[in-house]
Parts: C-alpha cells; structure tokens; sequence
C-alpha cells in the first residue's frame, strides 16, 4: 500500500535547481534512509512533502488520513514554552476537538430539534474520537514519557529555551512518540544526542511497525535501522532508490560509477575516431559519402554525460607559536548559571594532547568549554590560561537570526581579505558559489558548520576547542575534517557523542557524568 505519492517534483531557489521530474513512492512499513551531501535538498524535500514549501511543480499525494509526525533540525522551541507544553502540543487536534465540543454545548440551549438532532450527532462522534485517542489520560501519558525519557528530573514547567540542544531534540522526539503517528519524518535526529540516547532510538526505530523517512550523516545509525535508501544527487538533481542499507547502497553505487565512467571513456575514444576519419576523408570523392555517414552518426549521437564529482572540502589548520607546557588550569572549578553544574573539578590542558568530552546532554559539557574559555564566569573557583594562547573555538550552532550572507561572514572575521580570497577559502570548505552568495541562515545545518570551520582554517591557533563539530557534516566532510584533525599540531578539547570519529584521535576521554551534579 502506497502512503506517499511523489510525481514529478521540480523545484529550485532562484537559478539553483534542485529536483528536476522527480518521482517518489513511499510504501507502508519501508524505513527510508534519504543521502546526499550538504546542500543536496533533503531537507527541503521534507519540507515539500510535510506542506510548508510549495514545489514549482509536480504532484505530492498522500493516502487518506495518515497522520505525519515530523521531526526538523530547524525545529524552533519558542521562549515561554515549558517541556510539558511541547509534549501537550502533540494532542493539538485533540484539544481542537475538545473546543468544538465545548462550542456545541453552548450552542446546544437555542438550538431548534433538527439543529439539536444534529449537534448530538456530532457530539457523540467528538466524545468517541477524545475516547479512543486517550484524551481523557493525556496527563498519564505526557508523565509515563517524561519518566522514561529522563524529563521528570529536569521538571516539566522547565522553559525550553534553558535546555540543551540534546534535551530539545530528545523533548521533539517525546512530543512524536505521544502523537502516534502513522509515518515519522525525521531530520538529523541524532544531532546533539548522547550515546546512551541513540541505542535508545536506534532500538525503537529498529522495532517500529510504520513507515519512516530518516535524514542521517550518522552511517552506523543508518545501516542498523533503514532498508531502503534513496540517493539525492546534486547534478542530476535525481532521487534514485536502492534496496538494503546504506553500505549495500554504496557498494552498489560505486558499481554504476564505475560502469558509467568506462561507458563514457568508450564513448569519447569512438567520437575521436569518427571525428579523426571525417577529417581525413571528407574531402575526398572516393570517401566522401563514409565520411558523411559518419558525420551523421556523431550528429545523432546520445551523449553520455562525465560524471561530475562534487567538490570536497579540504581541510587544513593553522598552527601559531608554541605555547607553554599547560594552556588551560582549573582548579575547583565550579560551573553553571543559577545553579551549579558540577562539583568542585581540578584539570589541567597540556600542550599536544587530545581530549574528548563525553556524556549525556544537560550535564554541562558546553558550560565547561564556556567557563574554561572565559565566555562566561565560573560560580566558584578559577581558571588559569597558559602563556602564548591562542583559541580557534567552534561553536555548536549558528544564531538563527543570522542576516549576514557567507561570503559576509567571513569577510567580517577577515577584513583584509580579498574579495577572491573570501572565495576561494569556502569554495576550499565544499562550498559553492550559490552558497557562498546565500544567505548563511537560509543553508543546511552542514553548509553552516562549513562556514565555522572556515573561519577557525584561517586564523592561526594551537588550540581548537570544539562543541560537537561532526553534527549535519556529510560523510565526505566527516572524514575530511577527521584527517585534518589528525594533522593538526597544536592541542584539541572536543565534545563529542561518536566514537568512531575521535577514538583513534584521543590522548585523553573525560566522562563528564563523573563530576556532574545533574541528574539527566
């Protein structure tokens, strides 16, 4: 059975195509993986599909009364919002229900028999819908979620906005849970979630009955929960679909490259022999009518096109004088905002190390990177920096109200570069020149993380601090920036929820739930 019909889908933003007479079928109980690299348009597929961007053509078509659960990476959790209204928001309809049921009773007194008859009609069938949707238990349920989810610790009339993007994500997960929903779209889920959180989805998503769509950079993620996948390109701007997971999908990828590529090489050798005999024989009596056949046969040729590679970032950090032996002391050391976050903590930073951060989300990773680098004072205890210090520091996100184009952003981080050298430094990162042109809040997640990483490439340090860089980057752009990280010759603290990109990179792996006083 088909719950999802895409037909002919073309869309583009301004002279940017990026479907061309797509078509999609999405059949109950297939688990979707959608790849392709940054910028490639997953997300605006799901956007087109869920309603909230209007394609320039083609036909989207979903079964009747199949209800969506969508999980954005650009999902905004508004100030004032506590985690029991996020979750409460998943019975939005039923609530709705509740409000035409409570209109009808008020209408119901000066009401004539036929409008009363009516009115009944459509109470009844409003108190069996709230009935068999479990409204009258929304409490219970919004609680039974919160307690395995970990919420009840963080208090449910905690505001949104206070959490970390791990807690966001995992209270955006909790809100589809309670939904019920008959396929969920999911867009990066993983991004900012713990480990111990992703074998906990990886599990339910592995046991999940319906169909889902799953956006994901995170490969083995990818290949333990999905069975299809369908492959965005960026130059064909083709969705083309493949059995199995994503290794298999690699494996069989790489195959029609290959047998592409040979096909184009036979192609280009016989178009150079047909052209090489009409320029040898066109001139002459006895061969003219070859050398015509021939003319006409290039004339008509179907031209196999080369297949073009997309350009991978190349990474590369600057590295400043040599510091002294220890760039970061802290001793008892107390961080947080209102409240603290740890117990007293001693660290020392020393030159030429690696050091990864670990532990679930809401602990206070973030809060440390802050407190050590200064951005924001410690509640108690202090910090000591090193001589000859300097900081190339990646934050977790970019500013959603971010007005500056790329090429602006970098710009303003180097005023004296020019206009060619703001090019070519994030043409060097994976970016294109409709990219760089755009506006830096209207990118993936991935291309705006190659924006931050552009800016730490071109500013001398010999110390990278980084707050989960690995989030929305491509899997080109994963391992690009894990071998210029093994390169680096300075020291490195990291946050970091992926194992197998830092454990052949760390000296040292703090697990930060040790000195945590939150419970999460």
């Amino acid at each position: 059975m088909s719950i999802l019909n895409v037909e002919h889908l073309t869309h583009g933003f301004g002279d940017r195509a990026i479907f061309d007479d797509v078509s999609f079928r999405l059949l109950k109980g297939e688990h979707i993986g959608l790849v392709g690299a940054n910028g490639e348009g997953k997300s605006t597929f799901m956007n087109i599909i869920t309603g909230q961007l209007m394609p320039d053509a083609g036909k989207i078509e979903w079964a009747k009364n199949v209800k969506v659960g969508y999980l954005d990476q650009h999902a905004v959790l508004k100030e004032g919002m506590t985690i029991r209204d996020v979750l409460a928001s998943a019975y939005d309809e039923l609530f709705d229900m509740e409000r035409r049921m409570n209109e009808i009773c008020d209408a119901m007194g000066e009401a004539d028999e036929k409008e009363l008859e009516d009115y009944m009609e459509e109470l009844g069938t409003i108190q069996d819908l709230l009935t068999n949707h479990d409204f009258y238990l929304i409490d219970s349920k919004i609680e039974e979620v919160s307690r395995a989810l970990g919420f009840l610790e963080l208090g449910l009339d905690r505001d949104v906005t206070e959490l970390s993007g791990g807690q966001r994500t995992k209270i955006l997960l909790a809100k589809l849970l309670l939904q019920k929903a008959d396929i969920l779209l999911l867009d990066e889920p993983t991004n900012y979630l713990d480990a111990e959180h992703i074998v906990w989805l990886t599990r339910y998503l592995q046991e999940y009955e319906n169909a889902f769509i799953l956006i994901s950079h995170d490969i083995s993620f990818l290949n333990s929960v999905v069975n299809i996948i369908y492959h965005m390109d960026g130059y064909t701007h083709s969705l083309e679909r493949y059995v199995g997971d994503y290794d298999k999908f690699t494996e069989v990828y790489e195959a029609q490259k290959a047998q592409r590529e040979a096909a184009y090489n036979r192609q280009q050798q016989e178009i150079a022999e047909l052209k090489d005999f009409v320029a040898r024989n066109k001139a002459r009596v006895a061969t003219r009518n070859m050398a015509m056949a021939r003319q006409k046969k290039l004339d008509n040729m179907d031209l196999i096109e080369k297949i073009q590679e997309k350009p991978k970032p190349e990474f590369y950090f600057k590295t400043a004088r040599t510091p002294g032996k220890f760039l970061f002391e802290a001793k008892d050391l107390v961080i947080g905002y209102d409240e603290p976050l740890s117990k007293p903590l001693n660290l020392a930073i020393e030159r030429n190390t690696f050091t990864v951060l670990t532990g679930a989300n809401g602990i206070g990773k973030t809060t440390l990177l802050k407190s050590i680098l200064g951005l924001i004072p410690p509640i108690s205890g202090k910090v000591h920096r090193g001589e000859n210090v300097e900081i190339g520091y990646f934050q977790q996100e970019m500013s959603p109200d971010i007005e500056t184009t790329c090429l602006e952003e970098i710009w303003n981080e180097f005023p004296g570069f020019s206009q060619y050298e703001v090019r070519s430094a994030l043409a060097k990162c994976g970016l294109t020149t409709k990219h760089i042109e755009s506006k830096c809040k209207v990118l993936s997640g991935g291309e705006q993380a190659k924006v931050r990483l552009c800016k730490l490439m071109n500013r001398e340090s010999n110390i990278l601090v980084l707050d989960e860089p690995t989030n929305h980057l491509d899997v080109d752009a994963k391992e690009e920036l894990h071998r210029a990280l093994k390169e680096y010759k300075g020291t490195v603290v990291m946050v970091c929820h992926e194992p197998e990109f830092y454990q052949d990179l760390a000296t040292d792996v703090l697990d930060c739930t040790k000195w945590t006083t939150k419970l999460i």
